[in-house]
């Protein structure tokens, strides 16, 4: 998602999205986030700030997080919603806290486990469509802005093994296995991301394949796979780390490699994005590859290479 983005840390204790938890509220030993307002009788301390949508608090070690988000907004937008009230004006920080709030608004928005984390993918998958039929300004809807990019994503991967490399949430290969013609792989660096992934899959019956490994050690062999996308995942590595990604495409596709970036004039922290590109820096990566490769700009950057 990239939200968008949303990459996975390695965190002292990794996140179990789909843990057994209390109606309205998630908890763990760094944040808390209840749906509405503290349970009657419990002392709730002073705000440290209001905002359109969260009311942020200290509570000992803990960060917590109040909010009023009802099961209709609950959808990837939510990472916009966080970015811009507390995260880009310095309230909250880091990629950890970022998606253990997140995970908690999840959570406490929808009782029970799969019924929260389903109604997040119908909700999201829902309003990509939407924006397919009726394209409008990004503005600050992160499913506005990635709904093109996986338009044209689908459009460049021919039928046949796709590989995803930094799936986060997934969307993209769930929109991938609708489409049929193809059997789909996505990986992803969190375990839980993609133990989650493929629970959500399984409840929509589709058939999909996970991964829980870093992009530039994949455990396949060589060639295993006809088309590898990396779609919104070089931004958020640094430079060394994104060539060996791309590298780590080359050696598994047999056909196609596709790769898309943002085009900023800055790095967006709040979304973990350590680094920029340009087209001409696009353009060089294809030229390090040693393959015919094009490249191309639309809702941000594309480099598409060709080994086959």
């Amino acid at each position: 998602m990239s939200v968008p983005s949303l990459r996975s840390a390695i965190a002292a204790r990794r996140i179990d999205p789909l843990a057994p938890g209390v109606a309205g509220l998630y908890a763990d030993h760094l944040v808390r986030v209840i749906r509405d307002s503290p349970p009657a009788g419990e002392t709730a301390p002073q705000p440290i700030v209001r905002t359109e949508h969260f009311t942020l608090r200290r509570r000992g070690r803990r960060v917590e997080l109040g909010h009023s988000l009802r099961p209709e907004q609950l959808d990837n937008d939510l990472a916009g919603l966080l970015a811009e009230e507390l995260f880009a004006p310095g309230w909250l920080s880091g990629s950890d806290i970022f998606e253990r709030v997140f995970t908690g608004v999840v959570r406490s928005c929808v009782d029970g486990s799969l019924p929260a984390w389903t109604t997040f993918y119908d909700n999201t998958l829902a309003r990509i469509r939407r924006y397919w039929q009726a394209p409008e300004a990004a503005g600050h809807s992160s499913i506005a802005g990635f709904a093109p990019v996986y338009r044209r994503t689908l459009d460049l991967v021919a039928p046949g093994t796709v590989l995803d490399l930094g799936s986060c949430f997934g969307f993209l290969p769930l929109l991938l296995a609708e489409r049929g013609r193809r059997t789909v792989i996505a990986s992803d660096l969190s375990r839980g991301t993609m133990r989650l992934l493929d629970t959500v899959a399984r409840a929509r019956g589709l058939t999909l394949e996970t991964l829980a490994c870093d992009a530039a050690h994949v455990p396949r062999p060589d060639q295993s796979v006809d088309t590898v996308t990396v779609i919104h995942v070089l931004e958020h590595l640094d430079p060394g780390h994104g060539d060996a990604v791309v590298r780590e495409a080359l050696r598994l596709a047999r056909r196609r490699v596709v790769v898309a970036v943002p085009y900023e004039d800055e790095p967006t922290a709040a979304y973990g994005h350590v680094r920029c590109f340009t087209p001409g820096q696009l353009a060089d990566l294809g030229r390090r590859t040693g393959h015919r490769f094009s490249v191309g700009a639309f809702h941000g950057g594309w480099l598409i290479v060709d080994p086959g």
